[in-house]
């Protein structure tokens, strides 16, 4: 009775923290105030709406697109370039805030308004029903609503989702295979000289994803990033040149942009000059007359800021004054002055900036309307900076009833809306910081009594080894100081580095102590061999921030000799298939011997033919593969890769039916040891290339500390849950977005599958963690039993104290620090992965895990 009120508090425990993790997620990220419907000029609109100097607009992005990559001098696209000293491109940086990625991108350009954070998640989880723009009002939408307008779309599908049922004609491509970097620009590319003879539209979009690809691939310096800049350029000047030529195109405008950029790593998602800074050109033959020509290629910048810097939100108010149309509802972006130079008109001008102050004053009233409703503007200093903001509008307001006549007058009067749109795009972009801090402390005293509902019931485990119980405090609260500061959170990946490393020194200085011929002992030779196993992990990927891209031993070693890799990882292959093998014979089923060989050999088949088309590199001089790979290529990557999901289904089908774990301790064990194995080929089918041989490492490390009877079983999983965090820094990974890898989250899914894909990525960026979850299964397994002080059932419940005092010290952090900042560069990004390891790893994995260790325990 006792034991299952334990599991009932536990469970209890565990679904309050889930709660938590919920409920301070409501109130910390960003609540934005959407106004419904279309705009509409205002009664006073003096501008005559044929005014516009154009009538249709050609939306060119360029995914990836880094300022440097149009401006700088080692930049190919010449044609733009020349353009820009012609003055019939007009240059600019656009600013990208942070997240770093396109959905929130592709929001803030067409809308004009600032994305919530929590849209990063969407990025990854978007369908055809959720989040889409299809009744917030845009510039799309806005070009849409004028007679007869038609909208046509080629590239990222990304566009399809967010703008469903808007567009005559329509070819999409999924962004999230980026190992392709010819195909997804071939697809957009081929409707170019049929659509530039069609007159039927007024805007076309064309987002290319190649160049992205690219950098997620090589960098941004990549072998193949020259010739993707050319084959861009190549483009605009097809475009420009139907411009020049074509009667249906004299009014049409080019606007060639970036998304966002890339890190030197070339990755994105974080706020690192390179990934917020982004080339964004307004090309037309009209501008000549206008405008003069500017040097072009620019001297290069550290900071990427070539030439005016621009919010991506402007691009919205822009494209409405340059098109015809009012400001989209939401947009908190300002025009960009220097295209008022296209109205001749004072008063034209004047009006303009008018109206979009003005629909930026109503997002501001619709925000804070406390702040507009009746504010005295007397004693000007004690006024709120929104107080402020409301008395200079109720001034623009007053004047534009009895607008000046003079010149002089006017530009005054233009100057003064400026600096208001100024004022109000930074007061209202920080919006995302208006927290709901009640709820904020809910989710904080919520994962407060989680964390002491757990010590309370497996406390006691803790306390039954003092120096155990000591080093699991000292790291818990080691690891919750960190949380509180930015370039901690940023390198994280030294705090458990370090720890880790003092943890395996310690356990190598007690093996010391055994006597030799315990032979059953880790002696002190076999603890060096952990340890200096685990100073090769350490070294195998440079991850964090602050080193990021600078040489490790993929990029010093085996991408330069891919013959030791290859070797490396037919000796994991082999590995595993030897342990698969060895279990049949075992039970007297030698003729089942042949499967286990079978699906281990589809599986480097598969992992052959997918680093041909992920990284040929890495199969370059690599001889003795070449007929593998010749078979291979007679199977398309979606085919391998279902043949060794079903052979790996097989597998453990087959072992749950022969191992029988339900009959007894024993069996149970040489189950789990069995599905770890089968784990383990499902794990590497899902890593990329480079970090296959860690596998190698981990079974290394385990079978060392599996034959070890010195070594109590909170000791094993103090070691356990070091490496399962160490691992996920050695593959790679970061609390940067911009670290998540998707290389393998479409291993055999033909199509966009929000569960599979999900399922997938997570696998792919939490293949360590997930190895070491099974690990521990086994280990625990075979070692607790000749311990009976320790009960199965403690596993869990340390674990679940350690990942109580990790949300509920980011938590804190993210409620202490909300004015800091890296608040939404840092912090929040690292709550997004305590969110995967709380409610996915530790409650899913480990806790499944745990559960098979438990069950007839």
């Amino acid at each position: 009775m006792q034991h299952i009120t334990r599991i009932v508090l536990l469970v209890l425990a565990n679904l309050l923290l889930g709660a938590a993790i919920l409920i301070f997620a409501i109130g910390f990220f960003p609540h934005k105030v959407s106004l419904p419907g279309l705009a509409e000029w205002s009664a006073h609109h003096a501008a005559d709406l044929t005014a516009a100097p154009f009538d249709k607009v050609i939306f060119m992005v360029v995914d990836a697109l880094r300022s440097d990559f149009v401006y700088g001098n080692a930049s190919n696209f010449h044609f733009t370039q020349s353009l820009i000293r012609s003055g019939a491109a007009i240059p600019f940086t656009g600013h990208a805030s942070p997240p770093t990625i396109t959905m929130p991108r592709v929001k803030a350009i067409t809308t004009g308004s600032v994305p919530s954070f929590l849209d990063l998640v969407l990025n990854f989880a978007e369908s055809d029903t959720t989040s889409t723009l299809s009744t917030q009002d845009s510039w799309l939408a806005q070009l849409k609503a004028k007679p007869g307008a038609k909208l046509v779309m080629y590239g990222d599908d990304t566009w399809l989702r967010l703008f469903p049922e808007f567009f005559e004609r329509a070819d999409g491509t999924t962004s999230f295979f980026v190992s392709d970097f010819t195909e997804v620009d071939n697809n957009v590319t081929r409707h170019i000289p049929e659509e530039l003879a069609n007159d039927d539209w007024s805007g076309m979009i064309m987002h290319f994803l190649g160049l992205d690809h690219i950098g997620h691939k090589t960098g941004p310096r990549g072998p193949n990033m020259p010739a993707k800049q050319h084959e861009m350029d190549r483009i605009v000047k097809q475009i420009y040149e139907a411009m020049e030529v074509e009667p249906h195109l004299k009014s049409s405008l080019l606007v060639l942009l970036g998304d966002h950029g890339m890190n030197e790593a070339g990755n994105h998602g974080a706020n690192s000059a390179g990934e917020v800074s982004t080339a964004l050109t307004f090309i037309s033959p009209r501008f000549k007359s206008t405008f003069e020509g500017l040097q072009s290629p620019s001297k290069d910048f550290e900071d990427f800021k070539y030439y005016d810097q621009v919010d991506q939100s402007d691009v919205a108010p822009t494209l409405a004054a340059l098109l015809g149309f009012p400001v989209p509802k939401n947009s908190l972006g300002t025009l960009i002055p220097k295209f008022l130079a296209l109205w001749s008109s004072e008063k034209e001008r004047y009006d303009l900036l008018y109206q979009n102050a003005r629909q930026i004053q109503q997002v501001a009233y619709a925000t804070y309307p406390e702040a507009f409703d009746a504010v005295s503007c007397e004693g000007h200093n004690t006024l709120s900076d929104l107080q402020k903001l409301a008395c200079y509008w109720a001034e623009i307001e007053d004047i534009y009833k009895s607008p000046p006549n003079s010149r002089d007058a006017l530009n005054e009067e233009m100057l003064k809306i400026q600096v208001f749109l100024k004022e109000a795009q930074s007061q209202l972009s920080g919006t995302a910081s208006k927290y709901d801090l009640d709820k904020m402390y809910i989710g904080l005293i919520t994962s407060l009594v989680a964390l002491l509902l757990s010590i309370s019931i497996s406390g006691a485990a803790l306390l039954s080894n003092a120096f155990c119980g000591l080093v699991f405090a000292f790291i818990g609260f080691s690891y919750a100081f960190t949380m509180f500061a930015s370039s901690y959170v940023e390198e994280e990946h030294q705090f458990w580095y370090w720890v880790s490393s003092a943890w395996l020194i310690s356990l190598a200085i007690k093996q010391q102590r055994i006597d030799a011929k315990d032979v059953g002992a880790l002696t002190a030779s076999g603890s060096v061999v952990v340890c200096a196993l685990f100073g090769v992990m350490r070294r195998w990927n440079q991850t964090g921030q602050k080193y990021a891209g600078e040489a490790d031993l993929v990029t010093d070693v085996f991408q330069k000799r891919p013959l030791v890799l290859w070797t490396l990882i037919f000796l994991t292959y082999s590995t595993i298939s030897r342990r698969l093998r060895k279990r049949p014979a075992e039970l007297g089923m030698k003729q089942m011997t042949v499967i286990p060989v079978l699906v281990a050999a589809s599986a480097f088949l598969f992992k052959v033919a997918f680093t041909a088309a992920d990284a040929p590199e890495l199969l370059k001089g690599v001889v003795i593969l070449k007929p593998v790979l010749d078979f291979a290529n007679r199977y398309s990557l979606i085919s391998l890769a279902r043949i060794v999901f079903m052979g790996l289904g097989n597998l453990a089908v087959t072992a749950l039916y022969y191992e029988r774990p339900w009959v007894s301790q024993r069996e149970k064990a040489s189950c789990l040891e069995t599905m770890h194995a089968i784990m383990s080929l499902f794990l590497i089918t899902q890593t990329r290339t480079v970090n296959i041989p860690l596998f190698l490492i981990f079974h290394l490390q385990v079978k060392l500390l599996q034959n070890s009877r010195s070594l109590q079983p909170l000791e094993l999983l103090i070691t356990m849950l070091l490496l399962q965090y160490s691992s996920f820094f050695a593959f790679g990974g970061t609390n940067a977005i911009s670290s998540v890898d998707l290389s393998n989250a479409y291993n055999g899914v033909g199509g966009y599958n929000i569960h599979a894909v999900g399922i997938l990525t997570f696998v792919s960026n939490w293949a360590g963690p997930i190895w070491w979850a099974s690990a521990t299964a086994c280990v625990l397994s075979r070692n607790t039993a000749s311990s009976p002080g320790h009960s199965h059932f403690d596993y869990f419940g340390v674990l679940t104290i350690f990942a109580s005092v990790g949300i509920l010290a980011v938590m804190a952090a993210c409620t202490i620090l909300r004015e800091h900042l890296f608040i939404w560069t840092v912090f929040s990004p690292k709550y997004l992965y305590m969110m995967a390891w709380t409610f996915v790893q530790h409650m899913v994995v480990n806790g499944s895990f745990s559960g098979l260790i438990t069950a007839g325990g």
